[in-house]
């Protein structure tokens, strides 16, 4: 089933995510619609805060990069933790499916390690470099409530402004459905 992507504004995109166990219900079905729900917003990454749950889960398939040393990475991170981020930070255009039309250079470290439960819960301490890094330190910090328009200057955030809360009202045209924040 193809869940709603959150919106910019939603508070659940601020939350920390909260560490989950097998017992977790419906854990199967929630990462299979979240596969659904990526591919059908050509994403690369989707964290379960940009479905509406604030938990320490996210899936990333770099398949989409065309560059060759990107490794085809298709993956689920439960209880993810970033051990350590290293190397060379370099500029990348990103993009995220909660923050539709924009796009903006940010700076990432090259490598990290990081240690993660697989959909069996069984532990893996891995590390990546260039693009795959990248795809998973954005999602990374989806569950840390942070997003990638929180490393632009206060300069380029507030030529943002207006887009952003423009997003978060629902003038966001998307090909996929997009869940908008409740106005208080």
């Amino acid at each position: 089933m193809i869940l709603p992507i959150v919106a910019y504004g939603d508070t659940v995109l601020r939350k920390v995510g909260q560490t989950i166990t097998a017992e977790y219900e419906g854990l199967n079905e929630l990462i299979s619609n979240m596969w659904e729900s990526m591919y059908q917003a050509q994403g690369v990454g989707l964290a379960a805060p940009q479905v509406g749950k604030a938990i320490n889960l996210f899936i990333i398939d770099t398949s989409a990069f065309d560059e060759e040393d990107c490794p085809k990475i298709k993956k689920a991170f439960l209880n993810a933790e970033m051990i350590e981020e290293w190397g060379e930070e370099w500029a990348f255009e990103e993009g995220c499916l909660s923050i539709p039309h924009i796009r903006e250079d940010v700076f990432r470290w090259s490598n990290i390690e990081i240690k993660y439960q697989d959909e069996n819960f069984v532990w893996h301490t891995e590390e990546y470099d260039g693009l795959a890094a990248r795809v998973i330190q954005h999602e990374y910090d989806h569950i840390k409530g942070k997003l990638f328009v929180d490393y632009l200057s206060p300069l380029k955030k507030r030529l943002l402004k207006n887009k952003l809360i423009n997003i978060s009202k629902g003038g966001a045209n998307t090909k996929y459905k997009m869940r908008i924040p409740k106005v208080k």
